[in-house]
């Protein structure tokens, strides 16, 4: 028996529910372990709102750091007492143990926290698949990164630019322009001015953008579209303010022949080789100085609801994590 944090019904934060649940031992090409830091991601207040269906009773989250504490037969990659990281996973990260299979893990590198990790790597693998698979971003590209101050936002633009790309980030409000423009973003927009597009075309020289990062979604939706270059890119990978409005396929054509896509990390990790090239750049960039995540903010685990309402208020300039022990 273990303790968990259950989600029984769709809503709040204060859906989150703090039980016993048996962990059973480990399978074939499975681990069991022991969690240290579990993190909190927007997808997991999609699950619990039902954004993104689940089903209930849950244990949500799919990013933690723990130490292996027994292996299951056919694993080879690990040993019991490894400390290892997910952050790509099936739900059910918000334990104090959990029986999961091994090929989502890595290894935590030497210099890298438990906290850090727990809180980044989901975030710093969905980075670079973004910038470096999904497209590769060149010197000298424009680039839109909105929410640039958020967990992702961040490492999105602080890596674009050690890339060579002109960074254009957008925040929710004037007091974080200073902490976008440390962040690396050249410009700094209000993801909701009205001159939005005029002030992009302007400091592109009328280019437009090569790609655009948008994971606010339903608010930022339509003005990314319209900076986007002709045979550009438009990645819509979050839906912070919502789901975007359904979209007529000619406003690609009249763009001028723009491709959209909705990614997900599952489809970019979908080996231990991926997997494990995916967390290693990103650790690689953490370790060089290339890329300096958030502050993050801890919380017992039992106090899940208190970490989605932090994570929630976009006030907050540091990224949330759940302890354990």
């Amino acid at each position: 028996m273990t303790n968990a944090i259950v989600l029984h019904e769709l809503g709040g934060p204060d859906q989150l529910l703090w039980e016993t649940v048996e962990v059973p031992d480990p399978g074939p090409d499975q681990v069991a372990i022991r969690h240290t830091v579990i993190g909190v991601n927007y997808i997991d207040t999609y699950m619990r709102s039902g954004l993104y269906p689940v089903g209930l009773p849950a244990v949500i989250g799919q990013q933690g750091v723990g130490v292996i504490t027994a292996l299951g037969a056919n694993v080879s990659r690990f040993e019991v007492g490894d400390k290892v990281g997910y952050g790509s996973a099936p739900i059910g990260a918000y334990a104090e143990e959990r029986v999961m299979k091994a090929d989502p893990l890595v290894k935590v590198p030497l210099g890298i926290s438990d906290e850090l990790a727990a809180a980044t790597q989901l975030r710093g693998m969905t980075a670079e698949y973004l910038l470096f698979r999904l497209y590769a971003v060149q010197p000298g590209d424009n680039v839109i990164v909105h929410a640039a101050t958020g967990g992702t936002g961040v490492i999105m633009a602080q890596w674009a630019r050690t890339l060579g790309a002109r960074v254009i980030g957008t925040v929710g409000s004037p007091s974080r322009f200073d902490q976008a423009r440390a962040a690396g973003c050249e410009l700094v927009l209000e993801y909701q001015d009205p001159e939005f597009v005029e002030k992009v075309k302007d400091f592109t020289d009328g280019k437009l953008c090569e790609v655009v990062y948008d994971s606010v979604g339903k608010d930022t939706f339509n003005a990314s579209l319209q900076c986007v270059k002709r045979r550009g890119l438009m990645v819509a990978y979050g839906n912070g303010s919502g789901t975007p409005d359904p979209v007529e396929v000619l406003s690609l054509a009249r763009q001028g022949s723009v491709y959209l896509t909705r990614p997900r990390l599952d489809d970019y990790a979908t080996t231990v080789a991926e997997t494990e090239v995916c967390a290693g750049r990103f650790y690689e960039a953490v370790i060089s100085g290339a890329v300096t995540p958030r502050a993050t903010q801890t919380f017992p685990l039992r106090e899940a609801p208190a970490a989605h309402r932090h994570l929630e208020d976009r006030e907050q300039l540091s990224t949330p994590v759940l302890t354990v022990g």
